[in-house]
Order: structure tokens, then sequence, then C-alpha cells
């Protein structure tokens, strides 16, 4: 008797499995992402049984950051990595460009080896001569490129052909949240042109280059950049260089990046008038969630507003 139930338990075994299986896989999509502003991206446009791992969190710095051994497990496991590339996370370029990570992982700024290509000749000077940023003067060719909702929105187009294409992707899913997404940022881009035009009488400043791209997009008066690398305070003729611009500013304000120091402006500005306004372009506060990428621009077009 038992012989004869044999071949309906295999058939009700394997109709459970394969009702099951689109759930399984989909639960079994694992994703790493190098920085916040990538995740949120990743969140806009995948499932939510989606699992995303950001290595660098609040307040560490993408240029020197140090992973746990539980973050390397994370990578080991992924089926997707996202970073920006050689610029941004140096930490990550010697590990992503070699054969573990090749077919995996994804770079939005490749450097010198273009993003499609597959035969693992990746150059270590990470400077692009291909890509639509690729002006040399330190601000067209600055990292920081999610900023630019533009940008962002190829990005996102990216990370929804990689998601598809993993085993047991939820395409409709997929491809309903990028349409969704891309009508969000479009509608967002209109309001903050908008509510941005005020702040172009300003003199905009910044102590760092990565602001120039949403300031760029936005046709914000971006007036100066008081020092090209962060990690370096300015020397004392590059501060009085920078006063008396400030000086002969109209309306000047500077965006201020938290991870420096307030009490340092005071020497770096003097005795100028100046509005000071904080930004983060690493979205430390924003809630990683499908909405948190226009959470992000709204707030920086928030921290501009404040220089009013």
């Amino acid at each position: 008797m038992g012989h004869h139930n044999t071949p309906t338990l295999y058939l009700r075994a394997a109709a459970l499995a394969l009702a099951l299986s689109p759930t399984i896989s989909l639960a079994a999509q694992k994703v790493v992402v190098s920085i916040k502003p990538l995740e949120l991206l990743v969140r806009a446009v995948a499932t939510e049984n989606t699992t995303v791992t950001t290595l660098v969190g609040p307040g560490s710095n993408p240029h020197n950051f140090s992973m746990k051994p539980s973050q390397r497990r994370a990578l080991a496991e992924a089926d997707a990595v996202f970073w920006v590339g050689p610029e941004m996370e140096t930490f990550l370029t010697r590990l992503l460009q070699g054969d573990e990570f090749q077919a995996r992982a994804h770079a939005f700024r490749p450097g010198e080896a273009n993003a499609s290509d597959d035969d693992g000749h990746h150059s270590d000077h990470g400077h692009s001569h291909d890509h639509h940023h690729g002006e040399s003067n330190g601000t067209e060719n600055d990292p920081h490129i999610w900023l630019d909702p533009a940008t962002a929105g190829d990005m996102a187009k990216v990370i929804h052909e990689v998601l598809a294409s993993l085993p047991g992707a939820d395409k409709a899913a997929l491809a309903a949240n990028l349409k969704a997404f891309e009508q969000a940022l479009a509608d967002t881009e209109q309001q903050i042109q908008q509510q941005l035009a005020p702040t172009r009488a300003l003199s905009l400043f910044t102590y760092h280059n990565a602001f120039y791209h949403f300031a760029e997009h936005y046709d914000l008066p971006l007036a100066g950049v008081l020092t090209i690398n962060p990690e370096l305070s300015p020397g004392a003729r590059h501060m009085a260089e920078v006063q008396e611009t400030l000086r002969q500013a109209h309306r000047p304000c500077l965006m201020t990046e938290r991870p420096f120091n307030p009490e340092s402006w005071d020497a770096i500005v003097g005795d100028v008038a100046v509005n000071f306004s904080d930004w983060d372009p690493l979205a430390s506060d924003i809630k990683a969630d499908a909405s948190g990428y226009i959470a992000f621009q709204k707030s920086i077009a928030a921290s501009v507003m404040a220089c009013l």
C-alpha cells in the first residue's frame, strides 16, 4: 500500500517545492552596498524581501574604511554588490576587482575599465576617461555621483537590471518599483527646481567637491570649493584667499559637513559675515526605505534653503 502512495507523495512534494520556490529564492537574494546612498537606491528598486547590507556606517569614511569580519562574510554570501568605484571606496578596490567578485560586483564609476568589461583587466588608477563626468578639473570628475538625481536615475536602472537577472527575481515587481521611483524622482526634481529659485541669488561655498553634482543639476551658484581634499586642512595662504573671496561674494553661504569641526570655521572665515548650513552627502540620518532617496534629495534642498 505504502508503495502505491510513493509517487503521490513525490508529486505533492514537487508541487509544494514548485509553489514555494519563487518565495524561497526571492528571500535568499542578498545585496551588499558600500555606502548608504546606494542602499537608498537599491531599496527604491528592490522587492521588500531583498536583504541589503551597507558596509560604511554613519560617521565612517568610505575612503579609509576598515571592514569587520561579519561584513566580509556578507560580501562573500552576496548575490550582488554595488559600489561607486576605486576613487570612492578605496578599501574595496583590490577585493571587488579580483576573481571572486568579478561577476557579482557592479561599480558605477569603474575607473579606466568600462562598466561592461568582463575580462577582469581593471586599472588601479581610478580615473574614468569614458564617463560622462570625465572632465579632469577636480569637480566634474568628483566621485560623489549619486547626488545628481539624473545620475541616480541611471544608477537605479543598472540596479534594476542586475536584480532582475538574479535567480527567482520578481521581474514584474522590480519593473513596477523602478517605474514608481522614476516618477517620484521626476516629480521631486521639478518641485526642488521651483523651491530653490530664490537661492540662485546666493553665493554658495563648500568645503568639499561632493556638492558639485547637486549644484550643477539644479543650476545653483556654486562660487567656490575651499579645499579639494576633505582630509587636509587649508593652508594659511589658501585661507587668506578664501576670506577675500567670501568678502567679495554676494550673500555668501558655506555648506558645511558634519565630520568637520565647527570651531575651525571661525579661523577659515575670519571676520567675514557668512551664513552656514549643514548637509550630509552620505545620507546618514535618512530612513533606509523605498522613498529614502527622495527624502535625501529633499533634505539637501532644505539645507540650501537654510542659507536664505
